[in-house]
């Protein structure tokens, strides 16, 4: 998908549910951050910390079908959210047996909350958005997710609704872009068959690091998007403190600094260093306010 999805095999008349929606008392909500399943986790490392999001999903049967791609390739952490419908016997049916990662799914009110905690987050996308977004394919894509994945960083991989794919806020969130390079005559592939061919990537990438004996586990812990996110809105107000902008609009300046900060792949400790810089910047711009 890339989310950008359109599922004409989708039904646009839900069964009737049995299993209860988001939020009820019946489905219980655990945390996003929870470990994976023992399965995954002794057969791939990685797989413990990566999940999959799906974002305002529509048609319940889809979510089954994403299910079902994730599980035949080892991966179990599943997050929704705010699905359109609750979990049906269309869900049920499409997963196929991975009924236990519907099961297991937890349901959160809004992608930031999904990915809170979260080193690296990719947005799956069809179209080209004036987002400035690295763009990936799925196995670089899939390389770059078990190196993180694989010491120890939460790594999150983000499908949008079937009609029309992550909203420019949403990719916002999002520390790059992962296009599938379909057919160009006939790019449109299904909710499943898109986090299929990421779970294909993901679990190829997964049995080449093992063959190699894994990879060099770095020294410092990867930044959080939570800690990126306080960074920027650090940065925004440091900005305005000094008028870099000088009256014009601050959006284009801000895209760029993200990009250029995302790409450098922080560590925490490398944040809490800028914002230091950060505070010391926003102090002097109000003691020379106070002298002029």
């Amino acid at each position: 998908m890339n989310p950008d999805l359109r599922n004409e095999a989708a039904s646009p008349e839900a069964p009737d549910p049995i299993n209860s929606p988001a939020g009820s008392p019946s489905h219980p909500q655990p945390d996003p951050a929870r470990e994976g399943s023992p399965a995954a986790t002794a057969q791939d490392p990685a797989a413990a910390h990566t999940r999959i999001v799906l974002v305002g999903t529509q048609h319940p049967g889809n979510i089954g079908s994403a299910a079902r791609a994730m599980k035949t390739m080892g991966l179990s952490r599943l997050i929704l959210v705010a699905p359109e419908k609750g979990l049906d016997r269309d869900a049920y049916a499409m997963a196929a047996g991975a009924d236990d990662l519907l099961e297991s799914a937890v349901i959160v009110p809004d992608l930031a909350t999904a990915v809170a905690d979260c080193h690296l987050v990719l947005g799956c996308t069809a179209r080209s958005r004036r987002i400035a977004l690295e763009e990936l394919v799925p196995r670089d894509a899939a390389a770059r997710v078990d190196a993180l994945a694989r010491g120890g960083g939460e790594v999150a991989v983000v499908f949008g609704r079937e009609r029309t794919g992550l909203d420019n806020d949403e990719l916002q969130l999002c520390h790059a872009a992962v296009h599938i390079p379909a057919n160009p005559d006939y790019s449109s592939l299904n909710l499943g068959a898109a986090v299929q061919v990421l779970s294909y990537e993901l679990r190829m990438a997964a049995l080449a690091a093992a063959q190699a004996g894994g990879g060099a586990e770095r020294r410092d812990p990867p930044a959080s998007h939570a800690q990126l996110e306080g960074f920027f809105s650090q940065l925004g107000e440091a900005l305005d403190a000094i008028d870099f902008h000088k009256g014009r609009a601050p959006e284009s300046a801000m895209r760029k600094l993200r990009r250029l900060f995302l790409r450098a792949d922080l560590d925490e400790r490398e944040v809490r260093l800028l914002r230091g810089v950060l505070a010391d910047v926003e102090r002097m711009a109000m003691l020379a306010g106070q002298r002029g």
